[in-house]
């Protein structure tokens, strides 16, 4: 039986490899004038980290069995493949509503209010990122 918080901690600590050995090609200057290496080097770190901790937890706590749902994983990325579609022909907030409630048939429930909540939020965090930020985003 394959642990799933074992293969959780793993699967963290190999993508904070893949994206923090990299990070070190760069410079990282300063923590007082940080060079572009700096973020994703210590962001990188603190995913490690998360997931030592979670193999050392995996390892005190019941184990629990891997399973996994085709269905959820197919429905996940087709609603990532339709995201960049409506984002790239039509809109950045079309994707986002898309992303949303195409990606709730893959939870345990269904809730259109939740899930229209949950869009109006990502398209205001959209927004923000866009007006205050200055980030090139195709909203509408």
């Amino acid at each position: 039986m394959i642990n799933r918080n074992l293969l959780r901690g793993f699967a963290l600590m190999a993508l904070a490899l893949g994206f923090g050995l990299p990070s070190l090609s760069y410079s990282l200057g300063t923590l007082g004038r940080a060079g572009p290496g700096m973020f994703p080097f210590i962001v990188s770190c603190m995913l490690f980290v998360i997931g030592v901790i979670t193999v050392v937890r995996a390892r005190l706590v019941a184990p629990v069995p891997m399973d996994f749902q085709v269905r959820n994983i197919a429905i996940i990325l087709g609603s990532l493949c339709g995201f960049a579609a409506l984002s790239h022909f039509v809109n950045m907030i079309a994707g986002i509503v898309f992303l949303v409630f195409c990606s709730g048939f893959a939870g345990t429930s269904y809730s259109w209010k939740r899930n229209l909540k949950i869009a109006a939020v990502l398209v205001a965090i959209a927004f923000a990122f866009q007006k205050l930020l200055g980030v090139s985003l195709p909203l509408y």
